[in-house]
């Protein structure tokens, strides 16, 4: 397959690769990444629904195949949306046993090498769903990506990472915003800057048992245990009290900006930064001084005075009360940005979590395939000519759609194949079926899905049904039968 034949393949991509230039500029129009040295991402920014009618378009598939292809690829998303509903409920019903949300009622307990084991499951398959819906994980480690010194909303945070015992850190479309500020040097006028900023946001975490911890810093500082105790209390401090070690959380955000993302953690603390410590340090530091040489002179002159000596000594505990304050009043601020933030940003917790990113996985797959399909489908190919058709793919997405994606091609053909769409003979040609056989195709195994669908529950030999006396309603219990006539009285 010639790299005109992939041009003709595919709508939209001209043979010649594009100019770098050019498509840097499209990148800084739509999607200008916050480091240039970032890899490009596998995310397709665009929705099914549009690529359908640009794949489909009556011009680009020979004989009148359009109509044929749009049913085709109909079929295929509902297809591919009920394989990852089954995959999604095996996740949920494990995920149950560690979800802070659950109203239901629990019949099975688990010993802790269980629950470890469990949890180990959930975490993998969760990791799973995410690569599958083109997340990119972020390294807790990576002190450049996530502690920065403040962010652009003015908050200096920090995190303690030891706190857990899981942590996940996913992202998914990093892009810039435009935003607005005053700063003195441009005498408080308004300037517009970049702020680059995660689209969405994935945050796992389960907290390490109290008695784990404990002997961590025991270990790590040398203490003893009521002093260890005391020390993980007070890094516990800012987690709410109803945030239990035993469960796993969820949570996904939008448009995040990259330098808040310790914002999201549930021990984060919130410090003064520099410009604060000074500014504040200044102001009391002069209140203080002003009102100490006021009131030493006046004590000294109202030495005779004790009225006016105690006069004295209350005003300069006004001034400290003053400043104390003013302190809190400075980090109340910063708590109530820092929620407000958090508010408008929350997208899902745990369940609901889950359900969110099973979605958008079938959805990437669905139009990963489809990309792929509408290239296979009109060519022969062989499995030499795949970087050629990724070029293009990614090629035809930059002209129509103006986005820069790294084609997840390989994934996409597995899939295909292994649904029967693409079959590889040994000399590595692949043949795949046309819009009318492709979709008689997939219609075959709707009709026996139900046939083969996997049991979902759970190892008969993982845990233990909960035993319980259940009360007997007093409607359905047995009355005692009434006395005999000779005996009543």
């Amino acid at each position: 397959m010639t790299a005109q034949d992939v041009a003709m393949a595919t709508p939209g991509v001209s043979a010649a690769p594009a100019e770098p230039k050019a498509v840097l500029a499209i990148q800084a129009r739509d999607l200008v990444p916050p480091d240039a040295e970032r890899p490009r991402e596998r995310f397709i920014p665009v929705t099914t629904y549009a690529l359908i009618d640009r794949l489909t378009a009556p011009q680009v598939w020979p004989n009148r195949k359009a109509a044929a292809a749009r049913r085709f690829f109909r079929y295929l998303e509902y297809w591919r949306r009920q394989q990852h509903s089954v995959a999604l409920s095996t996740v949920l019903q494990a995920y149950e046993t560690f979800s802070p949300d659950s109203d239901l009622l629990i019949t099975r307990s688990f010993t802790d090498d269980e629950r470890h084991a469990m949890q180990k499951r959930v975490v993998v398959d969760i990791e799973k769903i995410l690569k599958q819906a083109n997340y990119v994980r972020i390294d807790p480690s990576d002190v450049q990506m996530i502690l920065t010194e403040d962010s652009h909303y003015g908050l200096d945070l920090h995190v303690d990472f030891t706190a857990f015992e899981e942590i996940l850190i996913y992202y998914r479309g990093a892009s810039n915003r435009r935003d607005q500020r005053r700063r003195l040097s441009r005498f408080m006028r308004k300037e517009e800057f970049d702020v680059p900023i995660f689209q969405r946001l994935f945050l796992l975490f389960k907290l390490k048992p109290f008695e784990t911890r404990v002997l961590e810093v025991m270990k790590e500082q040398r203490l003893p245990r009521k002093e260890a105790e005391k020390a993980v209390r007070n890094l516990r401090a800012m987690i709410p009290s109803g945030v239990d070690d035993k469960n796993i959380y969820l949570k996904l955000f939008k448009n995040i900006p990259r330098s808040d993302v310790e914002m999201v953690f549930p021990n984060t603390r919130v410090k003064f930064r520099l410009l604060d410590k000074l500014r504040l340090g200044i102001t009391a530091g002069g209140g203080l001084g002003m009102g100490a040489v006021s009131a030493a002179g006046k004590i000294a002159v109202a030495a005779t005075n004790p009225l006016m000596a105690a006069g004295a000594a209350l005003g300069l505990g006004g001034i400290v009360f003053r400043q104390a304050v003013n302190f809190l009043n400075q980090k109340q601020r910063y708590m109530v940005v820092m929620a407000q933030n958090l508010y408008f940003h929350a997208m899902a917790d745990n369940r609901g979590v889950l359900i969110k990113l099973a979605d958008r996985a079938a959805e990437e797959d669905v139009k990963e395939e489809m990309l792929l399909y509408s290239v296979l489908a009109k060519e022969s190919a062989k499995h030499s000519d795949l970087p050629a058709i990724d070029a293009a793919i990614e090629q035809y997405l930059t002209a129509s759609f103006g986005v820069s994606v790294d084609f997840d091609l390989e994934d996409a053909l597995q899939r295909l194949i292994a649904d029967g769409l693409v079959t590889e003979e040994p000399d590595g040609t692949l043949r795949t079926l046309g819009p009318e056989a492709a979709s008689a195709h997939l219609d075959a195994k709707w009709d026996v899905f139900l046939d083969n669908l996997p049991d979902c529950s759970l190892d008969d030999n993982e845990g233990r049904e909960v035993e319980r006396t259940l009360p007997i309603p007093e409607e359905t219990a047995v009355a005692a039968p009434p006395p005999a006539p000779d005996q009543q009285t």
